[in-house]
């Protein structure tokens, strides 16, 4: 069986997912630098693989697969990691729900608060779109503080889930954040409890925000 392909750089945000839960399951990958600082994603060889022509994309025996979170979905569920992406279907949803909650409510804010904030790029470096992003991911990640403090260990309870993959991306990239920021107590007991485990200190809390 062909390896894995993993088209994507090694420190963007979206492909260390998918190289975490490689990691997690024991899958064999080869990985590829593309985009920022590397090979351009609007070169003809990756548009034919990915015409949106954003990273992760990944071969799996011959079929193109995109989007991180669908790509650690498909992962999870092709090598039958039920201890991680769960069968049952309310389990299921309240997996997915907190995967999608973290790129569709914290990637905006970040746009400003690290793009912007941090990387001063534009357009997001607009300091009223860098203001309006600090304030914003402080009230996600005060939610997330909440809902950790009452249901946690974990995103979804007491286990690892894949909902924990692209939470814990944020938290990493909350505690590199350059502004004063709340002490969100049960947010830092998670990012030291996902910090025992080796794939997420060799993908996440690696030194890249």
């Amino acid at each position: 069986m062909a390896k894995l392909r993993i088209l994507g750089r090694a420190n963007s945000f979206n492909v260390r997912k998918v190289l975490w839960v490689c990691d997690e399951l024991g899958i064999d990958y080869t990985r590829e630098d593309w985009g920022r600082g590397f090979r351009p994603t609007s070169d003809a060889e990756f548009m034919r693989i990915n015409p949106i022509g954003l990273v992760p994309a990944v071969i799996d025996d011959g079929q193109v697969l995109r989007e991180s979170n669908t790509i650690v979905r498909y992962l999870a569920s092709k090598h039958k990691a039920d201890h991680l992406y769960p069968t049952d279907l309310l389990q299921r949803a309240s997996v997915e729900q907190w995967m999608d909650w973290a790129n569709y409510e914290t990637s905006i804010s970040l746009r400003g608060a690290f793009l912007g904030g941090m990387l001063n790029e534009p357009p997001w470096n607009n300091p009223w779109f860098v203001e309006q992003g600090r304030r914003q991911i402080a009230k996600e990640v005060g939610q997330l503080d909440g809902h950790l403090a009452a249901a946690g260990p974990y995103v979804t309870g007491e286990a690892f889930t894949i909902a924990d993959i692209p939470i814990g991306l944020v938290v990493n990239r909350w505690f590199c954040l350059n502004f004063e920021k709340p002490v969100y107590p049960a947010v830092a007991a998670y990012y030291e409890r996902l910090s025992t485990r080796p794939a997420y200190m060799r993908h996440v809390r690696n030194g890249l925000p």
